[in-house]
């Protein structure tokens, strides 16, 4: 699947009319019908090249490398250790591990047995753990010193616990991950599943209630290798750096699984994200194509363009993923790394859909999240499931029956109401241009209605990060008797801005000669950082909530 010599630029319009699953499905080795096993996907069919797969940064100073011949072997020991407690092929073993050697092998360790991932992020406490394995159904959890002590308050549940030894004495009943992979061989026949079995089990990253269980089945490989060769244009000689943590569906679908199927490394480094380490790892490393989220960027856009200059030109591809990337965030991309950074949508049931593609030719409308990766077919809808014309809002919809690459079914074990009339609805309120490219309004409930308008908060976000003193901001509706609902931004301020009621003003005004109006926000709330998810996402709805319940407190009072 890797890129062959020139064809790096082509026609997205011919491209997408084009598409064939026949011809995608070829490009594997092994057939969604008869067998195939995502480790001899990612690893085995290069271990003969002699290429590297995995690039290792330690916070500590420690860095490491691994060709795909080390990790098919390591990835047979660590089979062969599931095999020896009793796993197999679709049972689930989930990883609660920092962006280290030994979660990239388990991963593809639990590939190899014909077994299914489940991802659990390192910053999660004891109860959002215990609800995702309850979920799953996990037999095996493999995670480390640091966050060991949180598998002890899950309550309810029986799996085993192998821990990577830190030097201490490991729990009575733990497997010493190091210690067992040594003893284990170093050859194991892939167990061969079809398209339709699961290779990974996700969660939703619960933006807007209980986080739900995502089957993500072997045929999504297809969608995970298109969007990284025709959205993120990974070519042969580039240096890739997904920064997004494999606890999450971004890091998971496209900075392990995307770049190992086209047969090439990956680079993880074990760290939390700072601007400093960022530029540090971009430089030692040579990094020409970066992927991540809208939340790391505007963080090296409040560093300044001083802490930019050293990398400045050296990225040849930047892509941003999670949540809408602000028109601002794309002109300092501009200026002061002399990089284009392109906007991609997407969710965890359905990886990347939507994309301004940086292999293929078209135009790119500035605040527009692009046109659909080619196997996908969208549109938007209205509340009576009609599909609208152009320029006008309504919920972001796939056609099932024309997405080929579409691999989402349902939640695993509760209803997926999503699903409906031959779509799946994104829950996102959009608007779809005449070219087909489609632009972020707002969740559907995040969508504010103010005397009559419906009022997008990704507009007057982006709007309010144009100013000099505002880091981030999270715009929501807040109960009017007058208005039905009010403009309301909460605002982080820059290091350098002091929040005053002169400030507030300005900043309203300023939105308000950029926008419209009633597009504006009339109450601004100056605060020190705002909820999100563990992945960054921004949760609106928890602002939304606490002006509900005050409004409601206040007609009481």
């Amino acid at each position: 699947m890797v890129n062959s010599a020139g064809d790096f630029e082509r026609d997205y319009a011919q491209t997408y009319a084009a598409f064939d699953l026949d011809t995608e499905a070829a490009e594997l080795v092994g057939s969604l019908s008869d067998g195939i096993n995502a480790c001899v996907e990612t690893i085995d069919r290069y271990a003969d090249t002699g290429r590297v797969a995995l690039y290792w940064e330690s916070q500590d100073g420690r860095s490491a490398q691994y060709t795909f011949a080390e990790l098919q072997k390591l990835s047979a020991r660590f089979a062969n250790l599931l095999v020896a407690q009793g796993i197999g092929a679709g049972d689930v073993v989930a990883g609660l591990l920092p962006r280290t050697p030994e979660l990239l092998v388990t991963i593809l360790g639990t590939w190899r047995a014909g077994a299914v991932y489940q991802p659990l992020f390192t910053a999660f406490g004891p109860k959002a753990i215990e609800h995702r394995l309850r979920t799953s159904g996990a037999k095996l959890v493999v995670t480390d010193a640091a966050n060991r002590a949180k598998l002890d308050e899950v309550e309810g549940l029986t799996f085993k616990i192998a821990q990577v030894p830190s030097g201490k004495p490991l729990p009575d009943g733990d497997i010493d991950f190091s210690a067992e992979l040594d003893r284990q061989s170093e050859t194991f026949e892939p167990v061969l599943r079809r398209g339709s079995d699961l290779f990974l089990l996700m969660s939703t990253s619960g933006t807007t209630g209980l986080p739900k269980g995502v089957p993500v089945p072997l045929s999504a490989l297809l969608s995970f290798s298109a969007y990284m060769r025709e959205s993120v244009d990974l070519r042969p000689d580039d240096i890739f750096w997904n920064i997004a943590d494999p606890g999450w569906a971004y890091g998971l679908y496209y900075a392990v699984t995307g770049p190992l199927l086209l047969g090439h490394a990956t680079l993880f480094y074990d760290g939390g994200f700072t601007v400093k380490d960022t530029y540090r790892i971009i430089d030692k490393h040579g990094v020409t194509n970066l992927a991540g989220s809208p939340t790391a960027y505007r963080l090296l856009i409040a560093a300044g363009p001083e802490e930019a200059a050293g990398v400045k030109g050296k990225l040849r591809r930047v892509s941003s993923a999670g949540e809408p990337l602000n028109p601002e965030v794309i002109r300092w991309f501009a200026e002061h790394l002399a990089a284009p950074i392109y906007d991609h949508y997407g969710q965890t049931e359905t990886g990347m859909v939507v994309c301004n593609h940086h292999r293929l030719k078209h135009t790119v409308h500035q605040g527009s999240a692009g046109l659909p990766l080619p196997g996908y077919r969208v549109a938007v809808l209205d509340d009576n499931l009609n599909e609208l014309p152009p320029h006008t809002p309504g919920v972001l919809a796939i056609d099932i029956a024309r997405s080929p690459l579409l691999w989402f079914s349902g939640y695993l074990n509760q209803p997926t109401p999503a699903i409906t009339n031959g779509y799946y609805l994104t829950g996102d309120v959009m608007e779809q241009a005449e070219d087909g490219s489609v632009a972020f309004v707002g969740r559907s409930d995040d969508v504010i209605t103010s005397s009559g308008y419906r009022i997008g908060p990704f507009d007057v976000e982006s709007a309010l990060i144009e100013h000099p003193a505002v880091v981030e901001t999270a715009v929501v509706g807040k109960p009017d008797i007058e208005r039905t609902e009010i403009v309301k931004a909460f605002v982080v301020l820059s290091d350098k801005a002091e929040p005053s009621d002169e400030l507030a003003e300005e900043l309203r005004q300023y939105v308000r000669k950029r926008l419209s109006a009633h597009a504006y926000p009339r109450e601004i709330e100056f605060v020190a950082e705002l909820p999100k998810t563990p992945s960054g996402k921004l949760q609106r709805f928890i602002l939304r909530n606490q002006e509900i319940a005050k409004a409601r407190e206040q007609a009481v009072q």
